[in-house]
């Protein structure tokens, strides 16, 4: 159903005006298409810049990398070109117009780059030098599955696939396995065979989220991807050994991104804040603002200091993409509110200008920067260097380790019962007083809950990295487990001195003949315990059966 609206009405066309983004002139609403061009000749923006330039290549299937098309993306150039002045001189942007390029998508999809180059802070899987950088180059795409943590850059390098794709006419197809069932992966799939067998034209289908996917549906892929059906991409937070098919996996290459370095997030943040034509309020010279990647002769009336836009990369814990809404947010609420200033560090400043500060990105950010996941692989990750710090006998470690799951929201009975095994795992006999000092903790645990139980944790993780170890319990139990589970036929039988006999019957087939009774005896009692094929055996000195 077709929506119409003023511009459908010449009479209502006139009298429905509004206000040209370039000159920031009132006209009807008739003429607004073409003011832009007339603008950008006399020295002003571009028509692209507005998004009226030609029509973006219409997407195959379910999209591209993000599902949208680029009309609502720009870039550092695009946004330096919109901000002119007449007489081609250039002009700093209005507080109004950052926030109408702010408002609508999300920052952290407007910013995503579109080519290999721009693609910042994952060198070892796609630097200039690797395999995977010179195949994508060459449209080569192989199978892959690209795991890292949230914000690394793995949709955004789908979305350079994508866009390298379009060029030479190979068809790429988005599903999110969230919200995708498996008749959209087979109506995917036979779309994608009509396509090679008439056009011979290659189609790669890009899952995000595929951990998501369950067994069955994740089979669907196999027989495509090992003729060469489809080209899969897959995204994952999880580690694809547990959470991928194996058949899958075999099929596929990991590559594997890392959280995103500090330096590399503060590109990414200075690109979107150029592009944004904010300027960079440098705290080592207050007197002087600085705008970085800008050459405007005039100052920006939104400035944003230097010490935030470094905080904000901090508190991201690698992740842009909480970067750059973080950045969003703190600067859409400073604009919101038009909060002004008057003077910082001496220097005096226009009541009409917004400045954006450390405390505002930090209020934006609005969400813990440590990085844990209850129901992923950092779940393990992190117990298990708890584990390992206390089996060391490092208490700051371990008390580092504790209060990172704690902080991340980890269930403290879980932590708990982790403290009662290693009590008897790795302190064992040499202090046997840790087994109780574990238990009470987890008692004490179940009673007060959080926050108040951290303490108790704390002082039982300390106790148990400072408590001598023993492993002789936990080992020789070991070496019992390896006899019973590689004894080969039927076990021996129980020897009948050890067996009860409760019956007059089971004590005439000789049941509980000639066991002695040791507290009968004052001397050592010299008395066989185990079968006839272990004696001698002494799981304690490592001898097994």
């Amino acid at each position: 159903m077709e929506v119409s609206g003023p511009e459908d009405d010449p009479l209502l066309a006139q009298l429905h005006r509004v206000q040209c983004p370039v000159c920031q002139q009132a006209m009807p609403a008739a003429h607004i298409n073409a003011r832009p061009a007339a603008a950008a000749a006399a020295g002003g923006a571009s028509p692209r810049s507005w998004g009226e330039a030609e029509a973006p290549e219409e997407e195959e299937a379910a999209g591209d990398a993000d599902g949208e098309d680029d009309a609502g993306r720009w870039d550092a150039d695009a946004g330096a070109a919109a901000f002119g002045a007449p007489g081609g001189r250039p002009r700093a942007p209005a507080a109004e117009e950052v926030r109408q390029l702010l408002e609508g998508k999300p920052l952290a999809d407007t910013m995503r780059p579109d080519a290999l180059q721009d693609f910042v802070g994952q060198g070892r899987a796609v630097g200039p030098e690797t395999l995977l950088r010179s195949l994508l180059e060459a449209s080569e795409v192989p199978s892959l599955i690209l795991w890292g943590p949230p914000g690394c850059g793995k949709t955004t390098l789908a979305h350079i696939i994508a866009n390298n794709s379009k060029k030479h006419s190979i068809r790429f197809v988005t599903l999110s396995a969230t919200s995708a069932k498996t008749t959209d992966v087979r109506d995917v799939i036979k779309q994608a065979q009509n396509e090679k067998r008439f056009f011979k034209r290659k189609t790669i289908l890009f899952i995000d989220e595929i951990h998501r996917f369950n067994k069955s549906q994740q089979d669907t892929f196999l027989p495509h991807v090992e003729c060469g059906t489809i080209t899969l991409i897959g995204a994952t937070t999880e580690n694809p050994s547990f959470q991928v098919n194996a058949a899958l996996l075999s099929r596929c290459r990991v590559i594997v991104l890392e959280k995103l370095p500090v330096e590399a997030v503060v590109t990414i943040l200075m690109r979107a804040v150029n592009s944004l034509g904010i300027q960079v309020l440098d705290s080592s010279r207050p007197a002087d603002p600085l705008s970085h990647g800008s050459n405007s002769s005039s100052e920006s009336s939104v400035l944003i200091e230097d010490k935030a836009v470094d905080t904000l990369a901090h508190l991201s814990d690698g992740d842009a993409r909480a970067g750059l809404n973080g950045l969003q947010l703190a600067v859409l609420a400073r604009l919101s509110a038009r909060k002004t200033f008057g003077k910082k560090g001496g220097q005096s400043y226009p009541p009409s200008r917004v400045l954006v500060t450390e405390s505002d990105v930090k209020e934006g950010l609005q969400r813990s920067h440590i990085l844990y996941d209850r129901a992923g692989e950092e779940h393990y990750n992190c117990i298990s260097a708890l584990h390992k710090s206390m089996r060391g006998s490092d208490s700051s470690a371990a008390l580092y380790w504790l209060g990172r799951m704690l902080e991340g929201g980890e269930d403290p009975l879980y932590v708990a019962r982790r403290l009662v095994r290693f009590a008897s795992e790795d302190v064992g006999l040499a202090d046997p007083s840790a087994l109780t000092q574990a238990v009470a903790t987890y008692q004490g645990c179940h009673f007060i809950g959080m926050p108040e139980c951290e303490v108790l944790l704390a002082q039982c993780v300390v106790y148990l990295a400072r408590a001598p170890k023993s492993v002789e319990v936990y080992s020789a139990y070991n070496n019992v487990k390896a006899c019973l589970r590689g004894h080969q036929g039927p076990l021996p039988p129980v020897p009948l001195h050890l067996r009860n006999a409760p019956t007059r019957l089971m004590k005439d087939l000789g049941y509980g003949q000639g066991y002695k009774y040791n507290p009968a005896y004052s001397e050592p009692v010299e008395q066989e315990y185990l079968p006839q094929e272990l004696r001698g055996v002494d799981f304690f000195k490592q001898r097994r059966c």
